[in-house]
């Protein structure tokens, strides 16, 4: 199959034959190729910059090497899965609790380079014994537990960082966003997160007209007059530059935060892949290792010169869903697309002047909407919560997670919140299912890699994390 590089021409190249879709190694004409690439990189855009402004990271980079890593992942799975690695949200409440710890930009993308050659070893393992041993290790009731705990975790970053910073733009632009998010459809569906930024610039614009400076807590946690909207450093900077790269520096407190995140990474490529899988109609089972090894490599080749941690982008699966193309040449229009914006420092800039009251609104929504992605795979997968068996460790261990609950060992050492409630989710059902009766283990649940389905409709949202 010449996917990398070669595709044939679908039909006459001008949309999909009647009842059929744009295989991955097919092609339409190639301004519609391109013009396809461009919609992927709007469906990515929101997500793949707000996710690095979160963690404190260069969002130009971010951007930059989301293209990057697409190219990567296309490569390395031999162009049979159509899919787009943009920055992974997984990591903001990591990013929170690094910080707050002492760390700095070295010291998480250390971290998350880490967590990125973990990922590739795990995409190792279920390469060489198949994609069953994810339901056995991972089963649903413990991944929807480990991704709700790291979205919950996120509510005192939102709630004491950035809503603060001026109330009622963040008001505005969580009621915006939710209205966009429930009533648009389709394509504009799949960026209401952007739209919902749009708006609070625009919010942020109006009241400074309006009111005037505001006196409110900045990121720094010092009161201090400014305006909402600071564009002067859009005007200073340069049209072309390269982004700034940095080394990452390692530490174990902060990998031993980061390192639970995997078990959402892998739950999360396993899902896409299916999904891939479906829609196009070719099993991807025996390349889902490879796609985790391949996003796991491309996670260490981003954060090792800066960048944040990449995953697969349920958004773009849900653009495919919508068109039927399901051409990879579309992905690499959009990589490049990608490339070419990173190397735009005016663009960073625009970026970097998000008001916190603007990042207030919209946060409130996406932690939540991460966090309840947990009990989505428990619904999906129809998890008994009745049963004590799964009751009692994703109780305990959501709590612990949310509630930033610490385990301390030596004064050195010590673990908490997102770390310390996965390994209680992880560690407890596995321990008690061992003890447990029989009429407990009886099978509840359907795996999505046990033929379960994941629906990429026209008003999928998806996350990444």
């Amino acid at each position: 199959m010449k996917v990398a590089f070669g595709w044939t021409i679908h039909g006459d190249g001008k949309s999909p034959l009647p009842g059929q879709a744009v295989k991955p190694d097919e092609r339409l004409s190639w301004g519609r190729t391109v013009g396809l690439g461009a919609q992927h990189v709007v469906a990515m855009f929101g997500a793949t910059f707000v996710a690095p402004i979160l963690m404190g990271l260069d969002p130009n980079l971010a951007v930059m090497l989301s293209g990057v890593a697409t190219v990567f992942f296309l490569l390395v799975t031999g162009g049979r899965i159509a899919s787009y690695l943009g920055s992974s949200l997984s990591f903001v409440g990591v990013a929170a609790v690094i910080r707050t710890q002492g760390g700095d930009a070295a010291t998480l993308t250390g971290a998350l380079l880490v967590v990125g050659a973990v990922l590739a070893a795990c995409g190792a393992v279920v390469q060489a014994l198949g994609g069953k041993v994810i339901h056995a290790v991972l089963p649903p009731v413990v991944t929807g537990a480990v991704v709700m705990l790291i979205g919950f975790n996120l509510a005192p970053v939102a709630a004491g960082t950035y809503w603060p910073q001026d109330q009622w733009t963040a008001l505005l632009t969580m009621a915006f966003t939710g209205l966009a998010l429930v009533v648009l459809r389709g394509f504009w569906s799949r960026i209401a997160i952007f739209l919902g930024l749009v708006f609070g610039y625009a919010v942020s614009w109006l009241f400074d007209r309006v009111f005037g400076r505001i006196d409110s807590v900045n990121g720094a946690g010092q009161t201090v007059e400014h305006w909402r909207l600071d564009l002067s450093g859009v005007g200073k900077a340069e049209w072309v530059g390269f982004p700034s790269l940095h080394a990452p520096s390692f530490s174990l407190s902060a990998v031993l935060v980061a390192l639970p995140v995997v078990v959402a990474l892998i739950a999360e490529n396993a899902g896409h892949v299916k999904a891939v899988g479906e829609m196009t109609g070719d099993r991807l089972d025996d390349r889902m290792g490879t796609a985790i090894m391949a996003d796991g490599a491309a996670t260490v080749m981003s954060t090792a010169v800066g960048g944040p941690a990449t995953t697969t982008y349920a958004e773009n699966i849900g653009v495919m869903a919508a068109t039927r193309v399901y051409s990879t040449a579309a992905y690499w229009c959009a990589a490049g697309f990608a490339v070419l914006f990173g190397l735009c420092p005016k663009f960073g800039a625009v970026i970097a002047a998000i008001p916190g009251g603007v990042l207030g609104g919209i946060t409130v929504v996406l932690y939540g909407m991460i966090g309840l992605l947990g009990a989505q795979i428990w619904v999906h997968n129809r998890v008994d919560l009745t049963n004590p068996l799964h009751l009692v460790p994703v109780a305990a261990g959501v709590i612990v997670g949310i509630g930033n609950v610490t385990l301390k060992f030596t004064d050195n050492f010590q673990l908490s919140g997102i770390a310390l409630g996965t390994i209680i989710v992880l560690t407890g059902y596995h321990v008690l299912r061992a003890m447990a009766p029989a009429h407990m283990k009886q099978p509840t649940e359907t795996s999505l890699l046990d033929g379960g389905t994941t629906d990429y409709d026209d008003n999928d949202q998806g996350t990444r994390d």
